[in-house]
């Protein structure tokens, strides 16, 4: 198949590119630089360096004529969204539907979107939440990947165009980017690594659900299948604090910093895991990286990476 995969020089879509390209697919990827690393892409992909907001995407989607579009491409950082709620719409919504437009226009025939458990979620009713938890975001990202579930919805309804939303846990693994994407892990390991002083935001007693990488880009193949279709958790069902997670890297990282606490910040949910019985009892898929592997593989990287500087 022809496949658009947008944020393809991005940590997770990075992979999916990979994953993809080794099951024989034609993949084209389109990402601005703004957290991609040129590095990340696969030479085997057709790589445009471009927003997802360019008035070129319906021109590109018209002159190729994809069969999928997977949509990885946003403004990931929660912080950021509280902080400038319009930026976020702006690329997170408008930057999408101008996708989606040009997909229905010219032919694609189906839209995996990855969206986001626990930010779509908010503070839970129960644990761990499922698909038919209410949803009530507490920050502008949340709200946004929750109007792309919306959007989605309606173009399947009035237009017929299939679609896969994956709502990821809080994603880990080789290639995440300390610096401009979320992620508690990357973040970690980076200060530990460098001799840095790795700052745990309030009393450390968040939870969160982290699944590896290598986890989601199974799931990403699934989702080509067109029986795939609808919303699925691609989680662990298992919650980890954080601060469980700063002693886990200190001890895999060898590093001596301090168990130091900040400011707790505007907008992070206090528990947030949940579960992909779904997922696994419609189409088999589950996690198979545990807790410790997947924490171990992730230092591994970036000692490689610290190495080679």
């Amino acid at each position: 198949m022809k496949i658009l995969i947008t944020g393809g020089a991005g940590f997770i879509a990075s992979h999916v590119a990979d994953a993809y390209i080794e099951e024989g697919h034609d993949v084209f990827i389109v990402d601005n630089f703004s957290t991609g690393r040129k590095e990340n892409v696969n030479p085997k992909a057709t790589l445009i360096e471009m927003d997802i907001n360019d008035n070129k995407i319906p021109d590109l989607l018209k002159t190729e004529r994809f069969d999928i579009l997977n949509h990885h491409a946003a403004q990931m950082d929660v912080r950021f969204s509280v902080e400038n709620p319009r930026f976020d719409a702006t690329t997170n919504i408008l930057g999408s539907l101008n996708l989606y437009e040009s997909a229905k226009k010219y032919g694609v025939k189906k839209i995996i979107f990855a969206s986001t458990g626990g930010a779509v979620y908010g503070e839970q009713d129960y644990f761990p939440a499922d698909e038919n938890h209410p949803t009530r975001p507490c920050s502008p990202y949340g709200i946004a990947k929750l109007a792309n579930e919306k959007y989605l919805h309606y173009y399947k309804e009035v237009y017929g165009m299939n679609y896969t939303v994956l709502r990821y846990a809080n994603v880990y693994g080789p290639r995440q980017n300390p610096h401009g994407e979320a992620g508690v892990v990357a973040i970690f390991i980076d200060k530990m690594l460098s001799g840095g002083q790795p700052v745990i935001n309030g009393d450390g007693k968040n939870t969160r659900d982290y699944v590896f990488v290598s986890d989601v880009v199974n799931a990403n193949l699934l989702a080509l299948r067109n029986d795939v279709s609808g919303i699925f958790n691609i989680a662990t069902g298992i919650e980890h604090d954080v601060n469980y997670v700063f002693k886990k890297l200190k001890e895999l990282t060898g590093s001596n910093c301090n168990e130091v606490h900040g400011e707790l910040k505007a907008g992070e949910q206090r528990r947030s895991v949940c579960t992909y019985n779904k997922f696994k009892n419609e189409h088999g898929w589950q996690p198979e990286t545990d807790f410790d592997e997947g924490m171990r593989r992730t230092v591994e990287y970036f000692k490689k990476l610290t190495s080679k500087k």
